[in-house]
């Protein structure tokens, strides 16, 4: 792409289908790489079909680290704004597409939550959460929504490994390139996470209990 500068295409900021070309739809036939180079080139239909592959996981990301569907959104936007600007920049073989945009999406991440540095729990904010199915149970969503703030209440680094390794399915040497540190330091900072989330839920299991004892006393 000569002119980084230009407007992007519409569907940065919305998502919609590929365009036809000669009554089919292009599907994934072509690799990352392939599409990489013909965005350089000004192709908005290859930006589409790469949205199409790795949005949805860029925004699943970005909503477990900062807590938060608008700015996870945003986050999601900004990654694929850069694939737009630089993707004459993209080196083929230097690593794998996905990677980096992992990289991408988690540095944003890192950086909007530096800028909140929440004080104290009561900053951090809610977990986003869909409208419940009639069927769900709700001791289920009740233990999730724990889990989820249990997560944001992790140091960022910890729960940005607990994202990479548990929540995005990446091996350990994978989420060690994204967060360009060893293997072993990963495996140090998801003990950490797995050990203080261990603590956390098993007190916040205990203060229910407490709480629906005191209930039952004053029934």
């Amino acid at each position: 792409m000569n002119d980084s500068s230009r407007h992007p295409p519409a569907t940065v900021r919305r998502p919609c289908p590929p365009r036809r070309q000669g009554g089919v739809f292009r599907l994934g036939a072509s690799s990352d790489d392939d599409l990489v180079a013909a965005v350089a080139k000004g192709d908005e239909a290859s930006c589409r079909l790469l949205m199409e592959r790795h949005l949805p996981r860029m925004v699943a990301l970005a909503r477990r680290m900062l807590g938060n569907q608008a700015d996870a959104e945003d986050v999601a936007q900004e990654v694929f704004l850069r694939v737009w600007t630089h993707a004459e920049r993209w080196q083929p073989g230097r690593a794998q597409f996905g990677t980096w945009l992992h990289r991408v999406a988690t540095n944003l991440c890192l950086d909007r939550l530096r800028k909140r540095r929440p004080e104290n729990i009561d900053d951090i904010p809610e977990p986003a959460s869909s409208d419940p199915r009639p069927d769900e149970n709700l001791e289920r969503r009740e233990l999730a929504e724990r889990v989820e703030a249990a997560l944001q209440a992790l140091p960022e680094r910890q729960r940005t490994a607990v994202v990479l390794s548990h929540y995005q399915g990446l091996t350990n040497i994978e989420a060690a390139e994204i967060l360009e540190i060893s293997v072993e330091a990963v495996e140090s900072l998801l003990g950490r996470a797995r050990r203080q989330l261990r603590v956390t839920l098993a007190t916040e299991k205990d203060e229910v209990l407490r709480s629906n004892q005191r209930s039952a006393q004053n029934a």
